[in-house]
């Protein structure tokens, strides 16, 4: 198990490894079609898409939190 300190790391970890599979696999989908090798194709972008969507998701995150906040009140 991990620590619960590490939570917002795990998360963005999770969901920009989810994100980052469905966008690629559209994005590869309309780009080529689905021919042979498709599958291939597909883990061969999302892999670097990944690595590139992970940071990103850890400095962006904590923005949309606070603009979100800033555009909603409590109930």
């Amino acid at each position: 198990m991990i620590p619960a300190r590490y939570a917002h790391i795990a998360f963005g970890f999770v969901l920009s490894g989810m994100m980052s599979f469905l966008v690629s696999g559209i994005s590869t989908f309309l780009a080529v079609g689905m021919i042979a090798g498709f599958v291939g194709q597909w883990i061969g972008a999302w892999l670097p898409s990944w690595a590139v969507a992970f940071p990103i998701v850890l400095v962006v995150a904590p923005v949309a939190r606070r603009f979100v906040a800033s555009i909603t009140r409590p109930d």
